[in-house]
């Protein structure tokens, strides 16, 4: 017997009252974005669950791809089988004698969704009990934690057996809870705060700041990476390249030193807001995690917060660097981030950036730049690109491949 279609629950959903629907509805289109790579599997949902139809795709492919998607409470793999008495009888004993060990106990769980069908639940539950013990004598019932759990679902097309029930990621689908600005560099930090937004059904895209000749094109392709490894927990992301060269050589020409990290991430800032207010974002998503280096400390934060009113969320500011790298590891992005290329925040960065910088003095050092003509420049220099799951490699990519 093969798999014909895994069952979606969605657990937190429940909850969502007149939007559940809505809520239902982003779910099926992000599942069916990440299953994208396989191209056979349809995918449907209704009020009470999801439906990935496999046609004949690969299980274990299908069901790991599956295990990421924020909004999936529980899954089952599921076995269709002829709606008749006979047919169900020979499956449950089919699947049994597949799984069952010695020692093992278990139950049958039997749900009508056609209630013409010729026996109800209970009768059916007793049934196919019975074909159990014909098969396996020595086996037990057990009604509370029982070892396997055979799951019957009685449809109008046909029925429908699973006997496993597998974790999904939890969280709310995503794009739910709106969209987001993530600012990504090629470190550590970010990628986790933009999974944990993603999480909360944050629609996020990923604003990543780029000074050739200072960056190079692997640091560009490096982003890039880390944003598809995103994708997998929801479906496509936009990639935002912003030219960041003008501004920090007239940074670095005109501001003193131990300012320059300050004054970069009040432009980075600004700059974003920008963007997201162009694309209908609601906030702004970033890795700063508190006290970890020189300009995360609340001063600096507050210095760099004084250039927008825009809410900024900070997933990991409470995070120590072993938590950010234990999660990094979890969804991935840990090997990416440490590959040796350079981005904004490092090129320049000072030995001795101030650690308590103060906003009098961060605005006399502005005033020697054209401020609103820089960002205006960078916003419009920016270049778009949507990152999907299903290509190991996007056109941007490729092209990078070609100059590396």
């Amino acid at each position: 017997m093969q798999y014909s279609e895994i069952l979606i629950r969605y657990g937190e959903l429940s909850t969502k009252g007149k939007n559940r629907m809505r809520f239902i509805g982003k779910l099926r289109r992000n599942v069916a974005d990440v299953l994208t790579i396989f191209p056979e599997v349809t995918v449907t949902a209704d009020r009470d669950r999801g439906h990935v139809y496999l046609n004949g795709a690969d299980y274990k492919a299908v069901s790991e791809a599956l295990s990421n998607v924020f909004g999936i409470q529980t899954y089952s793999p599921s076995y269709k089988v002829e709606k008749s008495v006979p047919a169900l009888k020979k499956a449950v004993q089919t699947i049994m004698k597949t799984v069952y060990q010695p020692g093992m106990t278990f139950k049958v769980v039997t749900k009508r969704s056609d209630h013409s069908f010729e026996l109800d639940s209970v009768e059916l539950n007793h049934t196919l009990g019975a074909a159990v013990f014909e098969v396996i004598p020595e086996i037990q019932v057990q009604m509370k934690g029982a070892d396997v759990v055979l799951r019957v679902e009685i449809r109008t097309d046909a029925a429908y057996i699973s006997h496993e029930t597998l974790r999904g990621a939890g969280g709310l689908p995503v794009g739910t809870s709106g969209k987001g600005m993530l600012m990504l560099s090629g470190g550590i930090d970010s990628p986790v705060a933009g999974y944990l937004a993603l999480k909360r059904g944050v629609d996020i895209e990923a604003v990543h700041f780029a000074s050739p000749p200072y960056t190079s094109p692997g640091a560009l392709k490096k982003a890039h990476d880390l944003t598809r490894k995103l994708t997998k927990f929801g479906g496509n992301i936009q990639f935002i390249e912003v030219p960041f060269t003008e501004i920090q050589e007239e940074i670095k020409e005109k501001a003193p030193e131990a300012y320059l990290m300050t004054l970069t991430r009040r432009f980075m800032m600004r700059i974003t807001d920008a963007i997201r207010e162009k694309r209908d974002g609601m906030v702004i998503i970033n890795g700063e995690s508190l006290g970890q280096v020189a300009s995360q400390t609340l001063e600096s934060m507050q210095a760099i917060n004084a250039v927008t009113s825009t809410p900024v969320i900070r997933p990991v500011v409470t995070m120590d660097k072993l938590e950010i790298i234990d999660l990094a590891e979890k969804i991935d992005t840990f090997e990416i981030s440490i590959q040796p290329f350079e981005d904004c925040c490092t090129i320049f960065a000072p030995d001795r950036p101030k650690t308590n910088p103060k906003l009098k003095n961060v605005e006399q050092y502005e005033a020697r730049l054209d401020v609103e003509g820089l960002v205006k420049r960078a916003v419009a220099g920016i270049v778009v690109t949507e990152i999907t799951p299903e290509a190991e490699v996007d056109q941007v990519s490729e092209l990078i491949d070609e100059l590396l």
